[in-house]
């Protein structure tokens, strides 16, 4: 026969449902937090090992961090990336990635940003030479000392080879105009 200990009150025990809450209340996060956050800062380390050389080099990262990315970078098992990353996760978690998290959000951002205005700019050079008066004056209005002479020129020529399906010589050409444009409107 089982019997019940009338003590026993489950509002007291460690095992209810209110127990990862009071150990938020009292400044202590909950295991399910703390595992959200490993995560979160292991994709920040494959972010991080993703990057190319030159973002790499343009991020202040501490040495020890910085020498377990390039060794990640090496690895081709997929038993020691693991492994590897999971130690960059935790040089993450050590260091406070804050400051680290800033600058990657910064560099992917330029990546986006970048991606955007070169699909912009693909848009546009289509439109010029599928013959888009619409096209044509949002680059105007957009580019007011672009050499429209020169422009056109750009444009009879893409369209040109275009019928007579030849490589895209001009088309490209035109598009490098437009990125030069770009260019010199950003600095």
């Amino acid at each position: 026969m089982v019997t019940m200990n009338s003590s026993y009150d489950i509002g007291d025990s460690n095992h209810d449902a209110g127990g990862d809450d009071e150990n938020i209340e009292h400044g202590r996060p909950n295991k399910t937090q703390l595992k959200r956050e490993a995560h979160h800062l292991l994709d920040v380390g494959d972010q991080i090992i993703k990057l190319s050389a030159d973002d790499l080099d343009s991020m202040s990262l501490p040495v020890e961090l910085r020498e377990a990315v390039d060794i990640a970078r090496k690895i081709k098992s997929n038993s020691g990336l693991k492994r590897q990353r999971q130690y960059i996760g935790k040089l993450l978690r050590t260091m406070g990635a804050d400051e680290v998290e800033a600058e990657l959000r910064r560099i992917l951002h330029r990546h986006d940003t970048n991606t955007a205005q070169f699909k912009r700019l693909e848009r546009w050079r289509d439109q010029l030479i599928d013959n888009n008066r619409q096209a044509f004056d949002e680059i105007i209005e957009r580019y007011p000392d672009i050499d429209r002479q020169h422009l056109n020129q750009l444009i009879r020529q893409a369209v040109k080879e275009k019928h007579q399906e030849k490589a895209p010589a001009s088309s490209r050409k035109l598009f490098r105009y437009l990125r030069e444009m770009e260019e010199a409107l950003t600095t």
